[in-house]
């Protein structure tokens, strides 16, 4: 009779502490998911224009731009801040990611500027720096 009543009392504790996890999980991703949400239309990196096409490039992640008023905008403000032609200023803007029309060419993801929030003093450093020497 022991071992019965030993046997009910793990099985039940093992049932009843199952249920204990499944729910701290689910408390555990709302916050998440809320986080991710409220930040979407904020993007960090840098801006360059070159002739009639512009690039914003992330960390991880490269777009075409759409050149509306607000990125002509920011064309301006970064253009007083660059050294040379190619110099990429860090920015950070809200906006509006679409994907690229058919038959278009270009970037496959478009950013479409809404708001400019602010732009660096100092244009970025360059990944890699080519140094020309005559001989």
């Amino acid at each position: 009779m022991k071992k019965i009543t030993l046997l009910l009392a793990i099985i039940v504790l093992t049932f009843s502490c199952k249920n204990t996890e499944q729910k701290t999980e689910e408390t555990v991703i709302e916050p998440v998911v809320t986080e991710i949400t409220t930040t979407k239309n904020l993007f960090q990196g840098e801006f360059i224009v070159v002739d009639n096409a512009a690039v914003f490039k992330g960390t991880d992640f490269i777009y075409g731009v759409t050149l509306n008023d607000v990125a002509k905008e920011l064309a301006s403000q970064v253009e007083n801040v660059k050294n040379d032609a190619f110099d990429m200023v860090p920015v950070i803007v809200k906006g509006t990611i679409s994907k690229k029309p058919e038959g278009q060419e270009g970037w496959d993801e478009i950013l479409t500027i809404n708001e400019i929030v602010k732009v660096s003093d100092t244009p970025s450093e360059a990944d890699i720096k080519i140094d020309a020497k005559k001989k």
